[in-house]
């Protein structure tokens, strides 16, 4: 996965965090989750503010 496939981050951060509140999360600790998963394997210089942003977002509609 690349930072770029948002939608699929952020299925894999809804079955990977079930419990967490992506409403609630910081940037910080939303980049280091997105990095940490197993079939991420893009440079996490590439990551910004705008991707981040993305990623929640499609992560708080895949809650809903």
């Amino acid at each position: 996965m690349k930072w770029t496939d948002v939608q699929e981050i952020a299925i894999q951060l809804s079955d990977t965090h079930p419990d967490t509140d992506p409403t609630r999360i910081n940037f910080v600790d939303l980049m280091r989750w997105v990095i940490a998963l197993p079939e991420f394997n893009d440079d996490p210089k590439h990551c910004g503010e705008r991707v981040l942003e993305a990623i929640q977002q499609a992560w708080i509609e895949e809650c809903e």
